[in-house]
């Protein structure tokens, strides 16, 4: 999770043009759809699974912490932002 805040921040900084609001949450759910892209299609070669039996494959319980995580993870960028513009740091 402290990596996720972190790279949060650096992305808000390195980017400016991406510390507004609508921009930074674009952003962050663009960074889940590669993430998410990323992580089903290395599931399905390397797990030698399709995809339907990778996602049936998940546990519930972790399963439903792990899609919460996603969109804190999608989120992120937005609450950083906030946090940065109420230290002075934009």
């Amino acid at each position: 999770m402290a990596v996720v805040i972190y790279s949060a921040g650096f992305i808000l900084r390195r980017f400016p043009e991406t510390n507004r609001p609508g921009e930074s949450v674009v952003v962050g759910f663009l960074a889940l759809g590669l993430s998410v892209c990323t992580e089903l299609g290395l599931a399905t070669v390397l797990q030698d699974q399709n995809l339907g039996e990778y996602i049936g494959s998940r546990d519930k319980i972790s399963g439903s912490v792990y899609l919460a995580l996603l969109v804190v993870f999608a989120l992120m960028p937005r609450m950083r932002l906030r946090t940065n513009a109420c230290n002075g740091r934009h």
